[in-house]
């Protein structure tokens, strides 16, 4: 769940033994990486912000409201992109996540608190969407859905404990292709074009409690706490893999490099993201809400999955079910993996994907803990619906505070040292915490007015 932001040393020296690193025969073999190779952490949190459970939220909103909240995804664009940068550049500025910065400036029992509700929330995300793998898989198989829910669960934790971070990390970034299948879903269909531009400029505002109601599920979905964690201890397992790699707070003399490294990885990764929420939004909308005629409820991602086919023909569904169990395969292990990465931080233990098991036990044993608790919630029969109800609860309890906490650590001296936000990280930081404040009342508003 969290996210964040936000030191120094002499450049004199850390200069001198960057040189010494580098052999001087060769001062030209060391090729500048293309802007493809350049993309890894950023990317992989924009791709996993559309897991099972968003992917269910775009299509709900889709099929209830049609195009009239496409606009959603270019007005949630800066926000994302802008506090999930400030949460990279803490990373690398100091070379720690986000709870062990947390620890510098606050008191050990407030960041635990907020790290067990991120971990809860978690487990709940996880359990919807390993339950929505196995039903997205059961549109191309037969069988029980509990065996492929405990087959992908397995499969996911044998993955993250087995695999180093280098090569696991590839992995997951390949993974970020299967998003593709929801723009290609709307290639599939007809669809208004004209008509759905036009709501995503002009936007069709309502201000009655099921579209305000939407509209929240809409930006709890696209600044998740959990993807704070995950980006910023992504940047520190870049520093650590890399020989040549220091925090920016040891070595400010590549500052300037790494910041645009992030700024461009960011920003792709979350311009897919909000480009696969459009299309999701887009496809649903052009023929689940057009056509009124089934009546099929839309609860979870395979509900659109398998609406879609006597609508749009089997190929659309086909392509929407295969988006659901890639983009699960690579959620599971952000939310597994950050939950680990903030109780490991806060305890002070050694915490890295590049280690092996027995180097780093305790942080491997979170990982296990919470990737079997997400999957017994399905073999128990739990709700995914409620779950999914659950974690955003606990989401919009989190993020704010979180956020507010984040923002102050990021223009704080003492832990970023020189490198304290540029204006414009200030301004949209701020501002996407005062969206999130006020999409979090407005989700327990709404939440009151439903239960009555």
């Amino acid at each position: 769940m969290p996210g964040a932001f936000l030191a120094t040393a002499s450049q004199r020296t850390n200069g001198n033994s960057q040189n010494k690193s580098i052999p001087r025969s060769h001062p030209a073999t060391k090729k500048s990486p293309t802007w493809l190779a350049r993309l890894g952490p950023g990317l992989i949190t924009g791709a996993a912000d559309d897991d099972p459970s968003g992917i269910a939220t775009y299509s709900q909103v889709g099929a209830q409201f049609g195009f009239s909240m496409l606009w959603t995804a270019l007005f949630t664009y800066p926000l994302m992109f802008s506090i999930q940068e400030i949460c990279a550049r803490l990373g690398r500025i100091t070379g720690l996540g986000i709870a062990a910065n947390l620890k510098k400036c606050y008191s050990k029992p407030w960041v635990l608190s907020l790290v067990v509700l991120l971990c809860a929330a978690n487990l709940f995300n996880l359990g919807a969407d390993i339950a929505a793998m196995a039903a997205a898989a059961k549109l191309f198989l037969r069988g029980p859905s509990f065996a492929y829910a405990l087959a992908f669960g397995l499969l996911s934790l044998a993955l993250q404990i087995y695999v180093p971070y280098r090569r696991y990390v590839r992995y997951l970034r390949w993974l970020t292709w299967t998003l593709l299948a929801y723009v290609a879903t709307a290639f599939v269909i007809h669809l208004p074009w004209l008509a759905a531009l036009r709501s995503t400029v002009f936007p069709s505002l309502s201000f009655s409690s099921d579209y305000l109601m939407a509209l929240v599920a809409v930006l709890g979905t696209t600044i998740s706490p959990y993807l704070f964690f995950w980006q910023a201890s992504e940047e520190t397992e870049e520093v650590r893999t890399h020989r040549h790699d220091h925090p920016l707070a040891k070595d400010p003399s590549h500052a300037s490099e790494q910041f645009q490294r992030i700024a461009l990885d960011t920003r792709i990764g979350m311009a897919v993201s909000n480009i696969v929420a459009f299309f999701i939004i887009l496809t649903t909308a052009a023929t689940l809400h057009a056509s009124n005629s089934s009546g099929a409820p839309i609860h979870t991602a395979a509900d659109a999955a398998r609406a879609l086919q006597p609508l749009a023909g089997k190929l659309a569904s086909l392509f929407f079910a295969f988006g659901i169990l890639g983009t699960g395969l690579l959620a599971i292990p952000v939310l597994a993996g950050s939950a680990a990465y903030g109780i490991s931080e806060t305890f002070g233990w050694r915490a890295s994907l590049e280690r092996k098991p027995h180097q780093a036990p305790k942080f491997y044993a979170v990982i296990a803990l919470a990737t079997i608790l997400g999957l017994s919630f399905n073999l128990v029969g739990i709700d995914p619906i409620r779950a999914l109800f659950l974690s955003a609860v606990i989401d919009g309890v989190v993020a704010v505070p979180l956020m507010f906490m984040l923002m102050l650590l990021a223009q704080n001296p003492a832990v970023v040292g020189q490198f304290t936000l540029p204006r414009y990280l200030r301004v949209l930081g701020w501002l996407a915490t005062l969206v999130m404040l006020f999409a979090s009342l407005g989700f327990f508003a709404s939440s009151l007015h439903v239960s009555r």
